[in-house]
């Protein structure tokens, strides 16, 4: 089977909205190709390195997370970035063939430095972070990485890497192909991107009184102000969510939200029913492994295993290659 890697950085526990623009294809795809899966507590630093205070316990939450949603270690490889440290050794390695005028072209870079100024993030790490991203990626020679559209240009710079080190040494590196994703989009409870800096995402492991306020103070259309008044569902919140969680029924509400036969609480009292109906399984299945965190700790211990297996041949090869005793 092909090799596909994939990862996910611990800045906290995981959400909706990491659930769909990722997890939900790992869980496919691990029936598919031979994965790994990592926890990118390296890459956390690159933009927290300042308050590193729950780091340790977001990297264990977030491997909780992912066995609770449904990737399997006897189906795939789930493990920690820097418990291998064979990713920070290529990574300098890369970094020393890499021109600068590739990594300040990063798309990441400039949007990130704009939006995160108030941030001291004017660092190496920061800026290099395309090459570290690289070696998460080739240490495995992995073939398929799962993306969406808008990380299609980070993948090509690790392709570009790859070229580059080949074209320098000699083949060792495949240029690893995009597996694009068909994810499903959920905003923010408020409407804007959901985002843990908005304080507008619902959490995998949330009390669900909890999300059942958040769903009854959801932004709806604004210009209902009647419960029969005729709807506008496609600027509601609340309906963008019955797309994910009522594929069912979402035809129906549609109808009687748009001839007004539905009021905007009733209508979130669905929702909440099916968000609960979803995330039940999954937060029970939570439980069981927070009362079982030697198990957790297992599966990341022989994860890291399983992969510095690979990673280790890869490293030795490639120093090989460059000329290093």
């Amino acid at each position: 089977m092909k090799r596909v890697l994939s990862g996910t950085r611990p800045t906290g526990i995981l959400h909706l909205g990491n659930y769909f623009g990722a997890i939900e294809s790992w869980v496919k795809l691990q029936d598919q190709y031979e994965c790994y899966f990592f926890v990118a507590d390296w890459h956390a630093l690159t933009t927290g390195y300042e308050d590193t205070t729950n780091l340790r316990e977001y990297t264990k939450q977030v491997v909780i997370d992912l066995l609770a949603s449904g990737l399997d270690p006897n189906k795939c490889t789930i493990f920690v970035q820097s418990h291998v440290p064979e990713h920070v050794e290529l990574h300098l390695l890369f970094s020393m063939i890499t021109p600068l005028s590739w990594l300040y072209r990063c798309p990441t870079y400039k949007d990130q430095m704009r939006e995160l100024k108030e941030k001291n993030i004017a660092t190496y790490g920061f800026l290099g972070y395309p090459c570290l991203q690289a070696a998460d990626i080739l240490i495995y020679k992995a073939e398929l990485v799962p993306v969406g559209e808008d990380q299609l240009p980070h993948l090509e710079l690790t392709r570009e890497i790859a070229r580059r080190f080949n074209y320098l040494y000699g083949q060792i590196f495949p240029e690893p192909q995009p597996i694009l994703n068909t994810v499903k989009v959920l905003i923010g409870t408020d409407g804007r991107k959901m985002s843990k800096s908005y304080g507008n995402t619902i959490a995998l492991s949330e009390d669900l009184e909890s999300v059942r306020k958040k769903v009854m103070n959801m932004v709806t259309d604004p210009a209902r102000i009647r419960k029969n008044d005729p709807g506008h569902p496609e600027v509601c919140t609340v309906f963008a969510y019955h797309k994910i969680f009522s594929e069912d029924t979402v035809d129906e509400i549609e109808i009687n939200c748009r001839e007004g036969k539905i009021g905007c609480v009733e209508c979130k009292k669905k929702l909440f029913d099916n968000l609960s109906k979803f995330l039940e399984p999954i937060q029970s299945k939570r439980k069981k492994l927070e009362n079982d965190i030697d198990y957790v700790l297992g599966v990341i211990e022989e994860g890291a295993k399983k992969a510095r297996a690979i990673a280790s041949q890869t490293l030795k090869e490639a120093k090989d290659r460059a000329g290093l005793l």
